[in-house]
């Protein structure tokens, strides 16, 4: 049985997501890896690969030797596969949860905003660190929906809560309150990654008009698309007039927001 927060979680549509949240997925990789500063030639696994958006950042930025990447979602795969070509990926199907590695096979696992959306990110958390070979790196980043740090996705939710109170069990600052400094790096510790640290990524959000925040939202991909499209055309108006009427235009019609993320990283001692 579907969950009520979780019936509007639809991933299936890889171009649908990449123009919802992965334009702004790839503002946020380059500088995750920035941070991370690691060396060159080193094997990688990055888990909950997506669209390949992180995939294709490591590839550009960090010359690894290879880089495994897993995903449970087959069109998102057949997305990533399309958009990232190169000889030094492999793009797997499979489960965050239990990874189909060799244990201390990889010197570097990574995992970009999916974590929260794997039922047991604690074990997940920990697959990652058997995987990687001792003292190697494991990170993640998540968007810390509690703080209100995806500006575009907490103004949406605003306006359509102010229309139906129900939403607000949708929302992801609710399900996922854990997306916080504290939190994701007590989420670190509990699956065993040593000294961790956090820190927090922005990244500017600019929507050149109202069409081009409001469209990603029909598309169904994600909780919030997945919601807008469930609604009849007339509450789905009345939400979007109800935007329209709370967004901070500047005079040429575009809509700057931010978005900030929680970045940890640690050493995997398996």
């Amino acid at each position: 049985m579907v969950s009520t927060t979780t019936r509007h979680d639809a991933w299936q549509a890889g171009d649908s997501y990449d123009a919802y949240m992965g334009r702004w997925s790839r503002e946020i990789a380059p500088r995750f890896l920035a941070w991370l500063n690691l060396g060159e030639n080193l094997e990688w696994l990055d888990v909950g690969c997506g669209t390949g958006v992180l995939s294709s950042a490591i590839l550009n930025q960090c010359r690894p030797k290879s880089l495994i990447s897993i995903d449970t979602s087959p069109a998102f795969l057949a997305t990533a596969r399309e958009k990232v070509q190169d000889d030094r990926v492999e793009f797997r199907l499979g489960d965050a949860q239990a990874l189909n590695l060799d244990t201390a096979s990889r010197d570097i696992a990574v995992s970009g905003l999916v974590l929260n959306f794997v039922p047991d990110r604690t074990r997940a958390l920990a697959e990652m660190i058997r995987a990687t070979r001792k003292g190697g790196t494991v990170a993640f980043y998540v968007w810390d929906y509690p703080g209100g740090g995806l500006q575009f996705l907490h103004a949406f939710w605003s306006a359509a809560s102010a229309l139906d109170p129900s939403t607000e069990e949708l929302k992801e600052d609710r399900r996922f309150p854990y997306c916080t400094a504290d939190g994701v790096v007590q989420l670190a510790k509990a699956a065993g990654l040593v000294a961790p640290d956090c820190i927090a990524i922005e990244i500017p959000t600019l929507f050149k008009n109202f069409e081009d925040y409001w469209h990603p939202f029909t598309l169904g991909a994600g909780p919030a698309p997945g919601y807008c499209t469930s609604l009849d055309p007339d509450a789905q108006e009345r939400l979007k007039s109800k935007l329209r009427a709370t967004l901070p235009f500047a005079r040429d019609g575009s809509i700057a927001l931010k978005a900030r993320a929680w970045a940890v990283r640690g050493i995997s001692q398996y």
